[in-house]
């Protein structure tokens, strides 16, 4: 098994076979640029770029890591990306001496995961939503509709999704303010205004768009993971009741765009690569324009962690799979791009929450408890049915290899409680 001359722990989820990218800025002080996880450490792209480790028909001397952002190396297309993750891999193998053996470069390349502060790995320009877990859709489709219309008449015939708001996209361990916004509990008579007292995660993942498409020019399903950069965490919270007295009949507003949570790190497709499996069988059968020959998945194990009141530590509530998604990244690709919409480097795309059948595989509190109605009994005697002011949310992810892992890190965020209302 190939191995890194940085010290990798067993249960890391950053080893060579990974070498997800982000972007980071030291906390001694220093402009932000692109990096790789490697072990505890972070590899610095630009520092590497400037001693010319890279060939010049890939990134070498563009400045394309001296950035706040991946944009300008997403938007180098597929034959840059291979041929920078060569490099890395190879600079950073055991038996290769030229990084190794150079201390110098060493010193200026390396840097020790804590003392760097990671920021969101693009700068994106358009976020998406899908609506693409079928269990997910399932669960909340009975809670809303009962079992006997769970599903919308469209949901098994299109990738469902909405457009959200990319301004409010944070960054991974950074808080989210609880919102206030118009609710009417179903006993009123009237709505009131104030703070969510449904707040809400979802376990998502997400991905990056490297080489868009044309405008007027859709993409294929064939050719859809072309346009693929990599795979992300995501966090989409949800302040359910502000969504519920607020989604009909143009759905997912305010109770959405007050924060969603991104991972700093972004798992290229050739690290998942060895994770491709066949994906579920649908029915009825797509339309031509999203059927593959071959329809592939991931098999990345997902779970979320809750802390909050006289916890003393994280506790997990739910474990999920990707394998889980009905709908693949190609074909919710196809369609967004169907009627002609185009996609930018950095534009940010989700699953939606991603949940299993079991109760323990449920990826949101909505589902958990049955909104609200079986609250959660946890560490510590705390108990809940939604989220609460101080409670912290730790999402994670990773591919199980042969002695290895291939992981996401964790996106961690915290409840603050909401603002006074002007």
């Amino acid at each position: 098994m190939k191995r890194s001359f940085v010290r990798v722990e067993p249960d890391s989820h950053f080893p060579i076979q990974n070498l997800p990218y982000g972007v980071f800025r030291p906390r001694g002080g220093g402009p932000p640029r692109v990096g790789v996880a490697i072990g505890g450490e972070v590899l610095d792209l630009d520092a590497l770029d400037r001693a010319g480790c890279f060939a010049p028909a890939a990134a070498s001397g563009r400045g394309v890591f001296a950035q706040p952002s991946l944009n300008r190396f997403l938007a180098l297309g597929r034959p840059a990306w291979r041929q920078v993750r060569e490099t890395i891999s190879r600079l950073l193998d055991a038996d290769e001496p030229a990084l190794r053996d150079n201390e110098a470069l060493r010193a200026a390349a390396l840097r020790p995961l804590r003392e760097v502060e990671l920021l969101l790995p693009a700068e994106v320009g358009d976020y998406t939503d899908f609506y693409a877990s079928r269990a997910h859709a399932e669960h909340v489709g009975t809670l809303f509709r009962g079992k006997d219309n769970a599903l919308m008449p469209n949901w098994l015939h299109l990738p469902v999704g909405y457009h959200g708001r990319s301004s409010s996209l944070i960054a991974g361990g950074t808080d989210v303010r609880r919102p206030n916004g118009q609710l009417k509990p179903p006993d009123a008579e009237a709505p009131r205004f104030g703070p969510s007292r449904q707040l809400d995660f979802e376990l998502e993942a997400g991905w990056l768009i490297g080489t868009g498409n044309g405008q007027g020019r859709p993409i294929a399903v064939a050719d859809a993971e072309d346009h693929l950069f990599g795979l992300t965490l995501v966090n989409d919270w949800s302040a359910r009741d502000i969504q519920a007295w607020e989604y009909q009949p143009l759905g997912p507003f305010l109770g959405k765009s007050f924060a969603t949570s991104v991972s700093p790190w972004v798992v290229p497709l050739e690290a998942l690569a060895p994770f491709r499996v066949p994906a579920g069988k649908q029915e009825p059968e797509p339309l031509p324009y999203l059927r593959s020959p071959s329809p592939e998945t991931f098999d990345i194990r997902l779970e979320a962690y809750l802390q909050g009141g006289a916890m003393a530590r994280p506790e997990r509530i739910a474990a999920s799979s990707y394998r889980e998604l009905y709908w693949t990244i190609a074909q919710q690709i196809a369609h967004h791009t169907s009627g002609g919409c185009n996609l930018r480097p950095g534009d940010l795309l989700a699953s939606g929450t991603i949940s299993g059948a079991a109760k323990g595989a449920r990826g949101c509190m909505l589902e958990l408890t049955r909104r609200g109605a079986e609250p959660l009994r946890l560490g510590g005697g705390v108990t809940r049915a939604w989220l609460e002011d101080g409670d912290l949310v730790i999402l994670t992810g990773w591919c199980q290899g042969d002695g290895y892992r291939v992981g996401f890190g964790e996106l961690a965020g915290r409840v603050l409680p909401a603002l006074p209302y002007p």
